[in-house]
């Protein structure tokens, strides 16, 4: 193992080249401004760029080494919060909004400085807070959010199996809950994730709300999630939800039916217990697939199929820590510690990028939940990657860039794991052999009429906090969140959820909170999308257009145009939920025919075409455990021969005795 994390980083952060002519020539001054205003603009410009690059750095950094459990002494929750202070602080400076008002007033509106500085005027306006004590209060709440973190990350989860206690992370947990054959030890595990709610409400929960809302109420929202979401999507909580409730009422009726039918084919209202739910539904089919997603092949089916797309990272660098560990944060995510931008004298400025899933290669069903992430996430890289727009504030992923814009991308890539055309090449057991169509065909049988369970799922956070941050500040205590919880779980699920809602992360962080509603938009957008490609090009799984479309129509602009343009300019048509809820009412029978149809013709094709022996990503990627570093594509020959060194590893340290 080589431990290199900050030599890596040196070089990954100051990495840049040459841009292309053509993106020079689409930045392009414009030649009606005078040389003393040009200057004047570009001199700000440049110093808002160069400080705010500098200042998310050192962030984004504190970030990793502290959710990673990294043993450098550098790495505290106190200077996590430090340099987002400061960070917060440099983007709330009324005076940075007033100067880019007054340098809008003079430069054309149609100019790349135009653009540039009404970029920053949404930007500053999500962090600058015209009240001291919205100020002090949100100082209050970054400190309370820390403190409850760090009590987290040391928080013992498991389950008491057969009468003894079983250390397991929530990921863990989850994991056994889906597939266990045993129903005792299912509901052991549900239990034990239970009790991340109990944990997190005695340790600062309640007061980080409270906090959180008396903010934004100073502010003038009604509440912090008004607050969040009008920064984050441009539009406030009732409009957002104005969309939701449509969704919810269109798939209602869905669910209801559909939770009546798993109890009748089931054995009855036990069924639909969070414990047995989802065993029940897929668990065996899970059990038999899972020798067809083996972890280790995990990152090379990954490169080959966004390769075979055409997508690439524009020499970005990556770090990938994908295996779960104690004291590791519980949820995969994908974060910039530079962001990807075009300089003012036209070079291009690669973006570095962490990236983290919770695999336990051991664990049955992980190798599916882990390429799935990994999928995800990489397909954020690859969005924050092409984004090509001159300043780095176009390109992070906080306010104003939109939380459903960032997981359209992400969610679209992910979703190709689910397609039987996908899995005819990519799904491939240890031996070699492809995954059956028999057992595709059970999977869809088993798990398309239950659908919308995962609909719901969605639903039902964003849900939970806009009725939490809608209580009564009176009213707030550990015992009615955890009341309020179960409710919004039997309202928009039908019953209680095998995810225990407060074991959602999401709503603890900062970042995170007031999000998931992020995750429902994106949804409807990723099957709008995906209907775009099917009806232009037949096929999605390796079509070497989806790469260059999506560069063009969803990554470039970066946070420069809102989501709704961006699927609408695309799609040719405004963002619905149609052809998501078209999806859940299709019947099984011509599911499986158009999915058998893909199946065999993807099949044909990979029997008569020759395994590529290189995959070029146009990265770097480094793959890491913590502080350890155990792949790397600059070290080891390049992407194929850290895949392969990345298998060794994984098959020598979870080789079961």
């Amino acid at each position: 193992m080589r431990f290199a994390i900050a030599s890596f980083l040196a070089h990954a952060l100051t990495a840049a080249s040459s841009f292309t002519p053509s993106a020079r020539r689409s930045f392009r001054t414009s030649s009606t401004m005078t040389a003393s205003t040009l200057n004047d603009v570009s001199t700000f410009i440049d110093g808002i760029n160069t400080s705010y690059e500098q200042l998310h750095r050192e962030f984004e950094l504190q970030f990793w080494g502290t959710k990673m459990a990294l043993s450098g002494p550098q790495y505290s929750t106190a200077e996590l919060t430090r340099t987002k202070g400061e960070m917060e602080d440099f983007l709330a400076d009324e005076e940075k909004l007033s100067k880019t008002r007054e340098l809008l007033k003079v430069v054309p509106e149609d100019s790349v400085e135009a653009k540039t500085l009404k970029m920053l005027e949404r930007t500053f306006g999500c962090y600058i807070m015209e009240s001291e004590e919205a100020k002090t209060l949100r100082a209050e709440a970054t400190k309370i959010e820390g403190g409850l973190e760090a009590a987290r990350n040391t928080l013992t989860l498991g389950a008491t199996i057969d009468g003894k206690f079983e250390e397991m992370s929530s990921v863990g947990l989850r994991n056994k809950v889906r597939v266990d054959p045993d129903e005792a030890t299912r509901k052991a595990c549900y239990e034990g994730l239970t009790k991340i709610g109990d944990f997190v409400t005695d340790n600062g929960f309640v007061e980080l709300v409270i906090t959180r809302n008396r903010m934004a109420k100073k502010l003038g929202f009604l509440d912090f999630y008004d607050y969040k979401v009008s920064n984050a999507e441009g539009f406030g909580k009732i409009a957002l939800f104005e969309i939701l409730d449509t969704l919810e009422a269109g798939t209602r009726p869905i669910m209801e039916s559909a939770r009546k039918q798993f109890a009748a084919e089931k054995g009855g209202e036990s069924a639909l217990s969070p414990w047995n739910q989802g065993f029940l539904m897929a668990g065996d089919i899970t059990r038999r697939m899972d020798p067809y997603f083996p972890f280790e092949k995990s990152v090379e089916q990954w490169g080959r199929s966004f390769a075979a797309m055409n997508i690439s990272y524009k020499q970005a660098t990556m770090d990938l820590d994908l295996l779960d560990r104690k004291g590791k944060y519980s949820n995969g995510f994908c974060h910039w510690p530079q962001p990807a931008w075009v300089k003012p004298n036209g070079v291009w400025q690669p973006s570095t990028t962490h990236f983290t899933s919770l695999a336990d290669p051991s664990a049955i069903g992980s190798g599916y939940t882990g390429l799935t992430t990994l999928m995800h996430e990489a397909g954020h890289a690859a969005h924050f990657a092409n984004i090509q727009m001159p300043s780095p504030l176009f390109s992070q992923e906080r306010s104003p860039t939109s939380v459903a814009y960032a997981e359209l991308q992400s969610m679209f890539l992910d979703s190709l794991v689910g397609d039987a055309d996908w899995m005819a090449k990519y799904a491939i057991s240890r031996e070699g052999d492809a995954i059956p169509w028999d057992l595709i065909a059970e999977q869809i049988k088993a798990t398309h009429p239950y659908k919308v369970f995962a609909l719901r799922g969605m639903l039902a956070v964003p849900y939970f906090e806009r009725a939490l941050y809608e209580m009564p500040e009176e009213d707030v205590t550990a015992e009615s969140i955890k009341a309020l919880a179960d409710k919004v779980e039997k309202d928009i699920q039908g019953g209680l959820s095998a995810r225990p809602l407060l074991s959602v992360p999401h709503i603890l962080s900062d970042e995170a909170s007031c999000y998931y509603h992020g995750y429902v938009l994106a949804e409807m957008g990723v099957h709008q999308t995906r209907e775009f490609f099917l009806k232009r090009d037949k096929y999605i799984t390796d079509n070497p257009s989806v790469g260059p479309t999506l560069t063009e129509a969803y990554w470039k602009p970066g946070n420069s145009e809102p989501f709704l343009s961006l699927v609408e300019n695309l799609t040719g048509a405004p963002l619905k939920g149609d052809a998501w809820v078209n999806e859940l009412k299709q019947s099984v029978k011509d599911v499986l025919k158009e999915e058998k149809a893909s199946y065999d013709a993807k099949l044909a094709q990979c029997s008569s075409a020759e395994t590529d022996t290189d995959v070029d990503l146009d990265m770097r990627i480094r793959i890491v455990d913590g502080d350890s570093v155990l792949a790397d594509t600059a070290e080891d020959g390049g992407f194929l021969e850290t895949c392969k060194k990345f298998e060794q590893y994984v098959q020598t340290r979870f080789t079961k005795a």
